[in-house]
């Protein structure tokens, strides 16, 4: 059984669709397989297997009498535990919310359980997603699969790992300064922040944001773009949702990238680890492969990380001031920390932040019309000590804050570009790294096409870690 857990998200949905594997086959693997590798890892926090088996049972029986089904039928599913999920508990990560089961779902959550998919738990993620590094008093750390001493990420590093053992076909994450494409890259799979307004969030106390976004996580660009397919679209509750139909993203990806111009990085103020560097930069010679036109090139990010941690703090105040109000003795010190800087914010702060913000989208605007793609690094070092909150420096350089080390993400985030994470090798000491795809304003079908492309020039075999599987 566990077998199936290696196969791809499409291609089990296809299996189930010919009748080749039922819904019962498939979600019966993989709650085999999370009984046997989550508690080495710690992924999964919350899990409904009984619950799980019933919806599995009834998905076989509406496949066998002719009903219409969803791109994800039968496809076993955990959702972030920062998404409602109606009578399952979700606690965000905080001892505040411990016990809290919620009445209704997410608009996410809806549209998975509408597109077929079956709901087996709930993925581990920091106390309300802040921070890169996934931990929390409630359920402790997520260990990353390629090596336990190190940490997977965040904050989507349930969901992250999950896939990388096999345990789920396809998760979902949250992406405000990379937490989609942070732990995609730390545990060797793909993850994808789509536009904003692409995935719409509901409920949302901000629902005129643009700086965090919901997105799809799988093993492949097109187990992504087959999840996207499921949760992308307009709905009402989302005044900033884009109108293109989620079906859009469930064509072939095939693209011919002979002549595309991509522009490569080369130094952007931050520090990277000499590793990553060297990982990423040999990559290269995929895009030179694929034909594309290959340049040394990138954009002017001047005032990004002071538009970036200005946002930031902003819609923690909106969203946890009242909140910590009540409960600031059980709120970590890094929440508290944003909380106190945004309340220091002066309007003119915040005006000169958002006239920065403005004219730093307006220059990679212009950037991009030259360049279809932007290539950089997903993470500025390789996985870190899972004991450690935070890296305090990179390459000797000292990071000022508890988020420095996450700017190749950030600085992409403040300008609202869709990027994905995809896997490119290991460090001499085996960890995961990842190279990060930056695509033009709202063009989330041309970075699923490229990346699609890469991945299969590549020809990365897929390295499964070594928990007894």
């Amino acid at each position: 059984m566990s077998d199936l857990c290696q196969l791809s998200a499409v291609e089990l949905a296809r299996l189930i669709r010919a009748k080749d594997l039922s819904a019962r086959d498939v979600v019966t693997a993989h709650l085999q397989q999370i009984e046997r590798i989550n508690p080495k890892v710690n992924a999964i926090v919350t899990l409904v297997s009984e619950r799980a088996m019933a919806r599995a049972r009834d998905a076989d029986e509406a496949l066998a009498r002719g009903a219409v089904i969803g791109p994800l039928h039968g496809l076993p599913i955990a959702h972030k535990d920062l998404q409602l999920t109606r009578g399952i508990r979700t606690t965000f990560g905080s001892p505040i919310y411990k016990d809290f089961v919620p009445t209704d779902d997410s608009l996410l959550v809806e549209r998975v359980r509408a597109a077929g998919a079956i709901l087996v738990g709930k993925t581990n993620t920091p106390e309300f997603g802040a921070g890169s590094q996934t931990f929390n008093p409630v359920f402790g750390a997520t260990l990353n699969p390629y090596d336990r001493m190190k940490t997977c990420g965040g904050s989507s590093g349930g969901a992250a790992v999950a896939l990388a053992c096999g345990m789920l076909p396809i998760a979902d994450g949250t992406d405000m300064g990379g937490s989609l494409r942070n732990p995609a890259s730390f545990c060797n799979i793909v993850g994808m922040r789509p536009s904003p307004g692409r995935v719409p969030i509901w409920p949302s106390r901000l629902g005129w944001s643009t700086l965090s976004v919901d997105g799809p996580m799988g093993r492949s660009v097109a187990d992504v773009a087959l999840l996207l397919s499921a949760i992308a679209g307009p709905d009402r509750r989302s005044p900033i949702s884009l109108s293109e139909p989620g079906r859009a993203f469930a064509a072939p990806l095939d693209r011919d990238f002979r002549g595309v111009r991509v522009a490569w990085w080369q130094d952007l103020g931050f520090p990277v680890d000499p590793r990553v560097r060297t990982i990423v930069n040999d990559q290269r010679r995929v895009f030179d492969g694929l034909g594309c036109r290959v340049e040394d090139a990138q954009p002017d990010f001047r005032g990004a990380d002071e538009v970036f941690k200005t946002a930031r703090a902003l819609s923690f105040v909106a969203a946890y001031a009242d909140l910590a109000a009540e409960h600031r003795a059980l709120m970590k010190d890094t929440i508290l920390w944003e909380l106190d800087r945004g309340r220091r914010l002066t309007v003119a702060d915040i005006g000169r932040a958002e006239l920065k913000r403005t004219e730093l989208y307006q220059r990679l605007r212009q950037f991009m019309e030259h360049y279809e793609f932007f290539v950089l690094p997903t993470v500025q070092a390789p996985p870190f000590d899972v004991t450690q909150p935070y890296p305090t420096e990179i390459d000797g350089v000292a990071m000022e804050t508890y988020i420095d080390w996450m700017k190749s993400c950030y600085y992409i985030s403040i300008t609202g570009h869709p990027a994905i994470s995809v896997p490119v090798g290991f460090t001499d000491d085996g960890l995961p790294v990842g190279l990060q795809i930056v695509a033009r304003h709202q063009d989330d079908w041309g970075l699923l096409q490229m990346a699609h492309a890469f991945e299969q020039a590549s020809g990365q075999p897929r390295v499964w870690p070594a928990l007894d599987l």
